[in-house]
């Protein structure tokens, strides 16, 4: 399994705390985080977004003019806008998403929030979303937020993580544990 790297010592740190330092001083730092957060799940939506981020083929002017389509489609803030055009004309793209995810890292540790990355087979409810967050929290001792991504392929249930820790409680899992099981049996 792969490890993300959002510590502020590398590249994408050093980005990363940068942007978050430039969002402090203009007081925007919720809106460059919502920003980013729409970003990368567009990057995640597109494989052809992600091969200009990733390819070394593609000119820093045939990037930068390509994000910028991108940012002003998704309505992303002038802050923002202003970070990845800087990020594609240093040609750094390629860690776009490190950057993303370790501002987002730093800014929740600096509020002491904790993260949980929920999966479900379909949308939560609102009272299912403040449920969970009341057992999150109790579970934490912490502020959570909850990001949470629809999987249909999981049938039914949730996969919820939080850190490290990974708690599987989806109906795809329960029924590969039961088809283990019964290949034991026979």
């Amino acid at each position: 399994m792969a490890v993300e790297d959002t510590s502020l010592s590398g590249l994408a740190g050093r980005y990363a705390l940068a942007l978050l330092d430039l969002a402090d001083d203009k007081k925007e730092l919720d809106s460059v985080a919502q920003d980013l957060r729409g970003l990368r799940g567009i990057i995640a939506e597109s494989e052809d977004l992600r091969r200009l981020i990733r390819s070394p083929l593609f000119t820093r002017q045939q990037q930068a003019r390509a994000m910028a389509a991108v940012l002003d489609r998704a309505g992303i803030g002038e802050l923002t806008r202003r970070f990845v055009l800087l990020v594609a004309q240093n040609r750094r793209l390629f860690a776009l998403t490190r950057m993303i995810d370790a501002y987002l890292a730093e800014l929740a540790r600096r509020r002491g929030e904790v993260t949980a990355r929920v999966t479900s087979a379909r949308a939560l409810t609102d009272g299912q979303h403040r449920a969970l967050d009341a057992a999150l929290r109790a579970e934490v001792g912490a502020k959570v937020k909850i990001e949470v991504k629809v999987d249909p392929g999981l049938i039914g249930g949730l996969v919820v993580r939080v850190g490290s820790r990974m708690i599987d409680n989806s109906l795809r899992s329960k029924l590969q544990r039961l088809q283990l099981a019964m290949k034991g049996a026979g």
